[in-house]
């Protein structure tokens, strides 16, 4: 099932682990442009299921942000207020326990003959027939045996995955209670009813598991836009551990958001941005990405 003839509903689901640099700006920016530009409703939605990597200060921090931006949202969502909700879904897959350690794993793959090459190590079933030694189990889907494929909006892009051999049984809920990225973000998105996903290329790859778990559940398929990476002056990713400029040190020292919007929509070398002025609101920039779409056309409501 795919998203339909329905409204727009985006959104932009940071990690609250530390301060938001510019690469999760630039794709809040574009996110929130998308949504806007199509009339949707925008959600904000914190994933912050990994207490121990979670920082308190942090969401206020993004929202503060978002606002100096000028990124706008209708809803707001804490994915620690949904457990039960997760539980629920959870109970309805075929799961099994699994309590392999990352090095059991690793030296089965290494043991194996048919081993994979992929970027990817395939989990290789060692708890599929029973459980392992005595110790906290996760959870892992059985993943059905057949072939996954998703065709990126943005870029036309379409990627395939064989399930069993490509990806293999992956985690749902960890040893420790904590429920993995994969089940969450699938029951919010299809819970939240959101219809468009723009997120980072980082993420593409993980595409065909999501919609893998949609289709388990019944649930429909949202539209997929992946957008590049931000990189610094090495063509390094951004990120926070690398020491990536926070947008909360720009706005506390008194930085344009104009100018660090025009900035952000420069960096994209995309041709409908590569003209705007050096000051700009976000709101402006809605046309820029509606031109956008005439280089890279975005599926309309109804051709989906």
């Amino acid at each position: 099932m795919n998203a339909g003839n329905q409204p727009v509903v985006g959104r932009f689901a940071p990690s609250p682990t530390g301060a938001m640099h510019l690469g999760n700006a630039r794709t809040a920016l574009l996110a929130w442009l998308h949504t806007r530009a199509h009339g949707g409703r925008h959600l904000l939605r914190f994933e912050d299921l990994d207490t121990g990597r979670v920082r308190d200060w942090a969401c206020d921090a993004t929202r503060r942000d978002l606002e100096w931006l000028g990124l706008d949202w209708d809803a707001e969502y804490l994915q620690s207020e949904r457990l039960e909700l997760y539980a629920e879904v959870l109970a309805r897959l075929a799961t099994y326990p699994c309590t392999c350690t990352r090095k059991e794993i690793i030296t089965a793959i290494q043991d194996s003959a048919g081993a994979p090459h992929g970027d990817e190590a395939v989990y290789p079933g060692l708890c599929r027939s029973g459980r392992g030694p005595d110790r906290p189990a996760a959870q892992r889907w059985r993943v059905p045996d057949e072939t996954v494929c998703i065709s990126d909006e943005l870029t036309g892009e379409t990627l395939c995955q064989h399930l069993r051999s490509e990806v293999g049984d992956f985690v749902l809920q960890r040893n420790d209670g904590v429920f993995a990225y994969h089940l969450a973000v699938v029951v919010d998105d299809a819970e939240m009813a959101v219809t468009d996903i723009l997120r980072g290329t980082d993420l593409w790859t993980a595409t065909p598991r999501q919609v893998a778990l949609q289709q388990a559940l019944g649930f429909s398929t949202p539209r997929y836009l992946h957008v590049p990476l931000m990189t610094d002056f090495r063509g390094e990713r951004l990120a926070k551990r690398d020491g990536a400029p926070p947008v909360m040190a720009l706005r506390e020292a008194g930085e344009s958001a104009g100018q660090v919007l025009s900035e952000l929509a420069r960096s994209l070398d995309f041709p409908p941005f590569n003209a705007v002025p050096d000051e700009i609101s976000a709101a402006d920039l809605i046309p820029a990405w509606r031109e956008f779409g005439h280089f890279h056309p975005v599926k309309s409501l109804s051709q989906t």
